[in-house]
């Protein structure tokens, strides 16, 4: 097996490990289980992971019972005084580097493992190289940052601002929610018809995903049928994307009732195309992107 190959199956392998455990209930590796949910983020950087990193995290943190959402390599832990205890197992998430053919050095570096795409422009290639990390409950020394939580109110009445400022076209009423392509508007029932408020804004999340899909924003193809592959692409696509948004807002994304129709269709989409996962949590990233950029946040890298 091919190294190429070897990577994006050891990483979708992670993922469908993950999404077959929480199967039975209806629930997904990036549905966060604890009280707030959180972007997974590096200990040295405090950054957030990004893409495919994030759903491998999570899948890892739901497969192993990791409490927190702070990862760092074998080297970055001892950086900040902790020590990986013996034995514990690490998680494989991957990092991009750009290789010109100008660039000699650039193409000679290699890891264990590796993926290799072309962008078809300029002869640059983009090499996937995995990186062993581990939790912060997998070490000794390590004394997490205190962060102030924000109380319910707060985090509905930043969730408001941010859905309010993407600019979307946000229709209140009845009893289904979907995006409406043809005249360009999301249709949702009111907040006091969910039982919670994470319903709420998960479900309202999917939606604004869907609509950073149109030709004239991101211009993804929203032409699959209802029970077609590409259909329930672009459903992964939606759903990755809600979960990315709520994570950065600390809302949990809870399962959405349609998602036991699509799950089939998810997993053997992953099974076929080794790819499609990175592909999926790419798009999603994109999207997650987009809606931040509305409103002038930045979201980490």
């Amino acid at each position: 097996m091919s190294g190429r190959a070897d990577l994006y199956e050891r990483v979708t392998n992670q993922i469908l490990e993950a999404m077959e455990k929480g199967a039975a209930g209806n629930r997904l590796p990036w549905h966060q289980s604890h009280a707030e949910a959180l972007m997974p983020m590096n200990a040295v950087s405090r950054r957030a992971y990004r893409g495919v990193n994030v759903l491998i995290l999570w899948a890892m943190q739901e497969l192993r019972g990791y409490r927190s959402p702070v990862w760092a390599t074998y080297k970055q832990w001892q950086e900040r005084g902790a020590q990986v205890r013996k034995d514990e197992k690490a998680a494989t998430i991957v990092y991009w580097n750009v290789s010109d053919p100008k660039d000699e050095a650039t193409a000679e570096e290699r890891a264990t493992e590796r993926a290799e795409e072309s962008d078809g422009k300029n002869g640059r290639k983009f090499f996937a190289r995995g990186y062993s990390v581990f939790n912060a409950d997998q070490v000794d020394g390590f004394a997490p940052e205190v962060v102030p939580e924000l109380s319910a109110e707060e985090r509905i009445e930043r969730a408001d601002a941010f859905f309010r400022a993407t600019g979307a076209d946000i229709r209140h009423g009845g009893t289904e929610a979907f995006y409406e392509r043809a005249q360009d508007f999301i249709a949702i029932p009111r907040f006091e018809m969910f039982r919670e408020a994470s319903g709420y804004y998960a479900t309202l999340a999917h939606e604004v995903a869907h609509w950073t899909a149109a030709k004239h924003r991101l211009d993804r193809d929203l032409s699959g049928r209802f029970g077609s592959m590409a259909y329930a692409a672009e459903e992964l696509v939606a759903d990755l994307g809600a979960a990315f948004v709520c994570a950065s807002l600390g809302i949990t994304a809870v399962p959405r009732l349609d998602h036991a129709g699509y799950l089939a269709n998810w997993l053997q989409l992953f099974r076929d195309d080794k790819r499609a996962l990175f592909t999926a949590a790419s798009k999603a990233q994109q999207a997650a992107d987009y809606l931040h950029a509305k409103q002038g946040m930045e979201l980490a890298a």
